[in-house]
């Protein structure tokens, strides 16, 4: 394919129609500062925005290295074929109609498939989408209004929503925008091509993307390591956790969603900083921008109210930052800088006695950032007055002060308003000018801080690709626990002996020889507890018999009765065309459904994620030993799911669902005692 820093940084550009939208092309490419030509193309008009139109691409005084296609979907086809064969760059595809449309034009998927085979190396964007505005070289194949300003630096943000990247090339927020580009269909070119060429810009610092699905997944694996080889990290706003946004994320791209879950795990698994608001996707951006990413949450806070000092405790509790106490050498230096009447604490209050005293301001903040408090990043609280209504030097102080205690002890240091207003983007880019991160409303700010984290061995990596679904779209089928449980144990799950029956006197004589007590399980029944199907603890062949009697059941699974449980687990494993195989460990037996204490990673997963997600539950104290209780066999449990996975890699082209509920963990093993696995033939 030709390459994307061509059609990035043109020194020509075709616009090809003379509606509106290519008229408002030529009008933001000139005002975005772009100095190059700009041949408007179209059959019957002199002119077109103001330049001298051709009648056809034949016409052109030269080869353009990227084009703005703004004609109908079935001319966009001709046009793109017409621009590879004399050697463009690449093209915006303007129009829609095709694959994001395919409920109500059943010619979507035919007409994209053309267009890809008419671009042939020539790089296409969308079709349906905007287009680019590149600040750094003053480009903007973009049919409306946008907010970007010149920079020499900056982020780079990628959307599948061309109104959504609009909005945020609006902000005030001080974020410095290189470069923002709409991804539409993505029929050739997909957003993670479009990322890793801009990562390779050294004036990109870091990417934003904005999600709404993942059409290769193998690619976007690759943008995640390019991204760590480069030290360049990514901040995602994904949507579709929510029914009606899946549904109209796969109406709008052409793109699979997939479960919210997969997604999470996905993006964690890749080191990709996720973020649940656009405003957060902003702040995160600021602070990778600035620092290359974080080393840790662990945080210190200075502000001159108490009042601010508690909300930073707090939200930052939510957000999941920390305030680590402080040690000898901040108590020492903070006792100095503010005297015996402060109270010395991280959230710090230093009270407004040194107020107007920059020198007493940079001693405060320098001793509570000192090097040895190991800090991922110095806060320092501050909302400046309405610069239309006030002049505020003394607020200049601070800034000054934040940037010394930066130069003086290397913490990597940000402002923090309270309101999203109250830094001006005059101020934020007066912090950025600083190396200051300028952070607007507290709670986007702690949150933007936990997600900015970048591991200390790298991030954006992973050993192991994720294991795809392959192309298996048969018809699935509930396998019996029997069957299930067969499986699981050929892989080396520990499941209990058991015995199928077919009768109440049969299951009798099947416990008998077994051996009691025994548990017995009407077979066919999706829901076993509900029904009454499984009666718990049997101790003599006429209790197993009277018990079959009861069930609504013709056959029966009779199984040794485990006992020594520690915690019930539930281990399951469901396909996600758009992640992979998405694997969901947590709180089993009964309750599953009304805790809800789960945590997920994508298979494969290594022995460090699982004890990871593990640990992260909230009941993972049932595990490790809880008032005195005993400590399940943890390793047990690991091999339990390593083994599973083994399973579902082994039928990736088959299989649908694995679930283990529940899975008993005791203090010498872990027992598969309930299994499902729907799959093909």
């Amino acid at each position: 394919m030709r390459p994307l820093s061509r059609f990035f940084s043109p020194g020509a550009i075709a616009v090809i129609g003379g509606g509106a939208w290519c008229e408002a092309v030529m009008c933001q490419c000139r005002a975005t500062g772009f100095a190059g030509p700009i041949w408007p193309v179209h059959p019957k008009k002199a002119e077109v925005g103001g330049e001298p139109a051709f009648a056809d691409l034949a016409s052109l005084p030269g080869v353009p290295d990227a084009a703005f296609i703004g004609v109908n979907r079935e001319l966009t086809v001709e046009m793109a074929r017409r621009l590879s064969e004399m050697g463009c760059g690449g093209a915006v595809c303007f129009a829609a109609g095709f694959s994001e449309a395919v409920s109500e034009l059943a010619d979507g998927d035919d007409l994209q498939a053309q267009l890809v085979a008419a671009a042939g190396e020539m790089r296409v964007l969308g079709p349906n989408c905007y287009g680019i505005v590149n600040a750094l070289d003053g480009v903007a194949l973009w049919p409306d209004r946008h907010g970007m300003s010149p920079v020499e630096s900056g982020v780079a943000v990628i959307g599948q929503s061309s109104n959504v990247l609009i909005n945020l090339t609006m902000q005030r927020r001080g974020l410095p925008l290189a470069a923002v580009v709409a991804a539409g269909n993505q029929a050739q070119t997909s957003m993670s091509d479009l990322g890793m060429a801009l990562l390779d810009d050294p004036r990109i610092t870091a990417l934003g993307l904005h999600i709404e699905g993942i059409s290769d997944l193998r690619a976007f694996e690759a943008l995640a390591a390019r991204a760590s080889a480069l030290g360049k990290p990514i901040a995602a706003l994904r949507v579709g956790s929510s029914e009606q946004a899946q549904a109209a994320a796969v109406s709008h791209t052409a793109s699979l969603t997939g479960s919210d879950a997969g997604a999470r795990a996905l993006l964690r698994r890749l080191g990709i900083a996720q973020v649940d608001t656009p405003s957060e996707l902003v702040e995160t951006l600021k602070i990778l921008h600035v620092t290359g990413g974080l080393r840790s949450a662990r945080i210190a806070s200075a502000s001159c109210s108490g009042g601010e000092a508690s909300l930073m405790a707090d939200i930052g509790e939510i957000a999941g930052v920390t305030y680590p106490g402080l040690n000898d050498a901040q108590s020492s230096g903070l006792r100095t800088a503010l005297g015996p009447k402060v109270a010395l604490a991280n959230p710090l209050d230093y009270n407004t006695y040194i107020w107007g005293n920059e020198e007493a301001l940079t001693a405060t903040f320098t001793a509570l950032c000192e090097p040895g408090a190991d800090l991922g990043l110095g806060c320092v609280v501050v909302d400046y007055p309405r610069g239309d209504r006030f002049d505020a030097p003394d607020y200049d102080q601070v800034l000054r002060a934040i940037a010394r205690t930066r130069e003086a002890t290397g913490t990597p240091m940000a402002m923090v308003s309270l309101l999203a207003e109250g830094l001006s983007e005059t101020v934020a880019q007066k912090a950025l000018a600083m190396g200051i991160v300028p952070l607007c409303g507290m709670g986007d700010a702690l949150r933007a801080i936990r997600a900015a984290v970048v591991e200390r061995d790298g991030r954006n990596a992973h050993p192991e690709p994720v294991t795809l679904p392959l192309n298996g779209h048969g018809t699935a089928r509930v396998f019996s626990e029997a069957e299930a449980k067969a499986m699981l144990a050929g892989v080396g799950v520990r499941v209990p002996g058991s015995a199928r029956a077919s009768s109440a006197p049969h299951a009798a004589e099947s416990a008998a020889q077994i051996g009691f007590p025994v548990v017995l399980k009407g077979e066919g029944i999706a829901h076993k507890t509900e029904a009454g199907a499984v009666a718990l603890n049997l101790a003599t062949p006429q209790e197993v018999a009277e018990a079959a009697a009861k069930m609504p059941a013709q056959s029966f699974l009779v199984e040794e009765m485990i006992t020594g449980t520690v915690a019930e687990l539930i281990l399951g494993v469901t396909r996600d065309p758009a992640h992979g195989f998405v694997l969901t460990l947590g709180l089993g037996g009964i309750l599953t459904e009304l805790i809800r204490d789960t945590a997920s990673v994508l298979v494969p997963a290594s022995r460090e994620d699982v004890h990871a997600a593990l640990g992260s539950l909230r009941t993972a104290a049932l595990l490790t030993g809880y008032r005195g209780r005993p400590a399940a066999d943890l390793e047990a449990v690991v091999d339990t799911v390593m083994a599973l996975q083994t399973l579902v890699q082994t039928h990736a082209g088959a299989l649908h669902e694995i679930e283990i509920n529940p899975l008993i963990c005791r203090a010498s093993d872990a027992v598969a005692a309930d299994a499902l696995i729907r799959m093909e033939e």
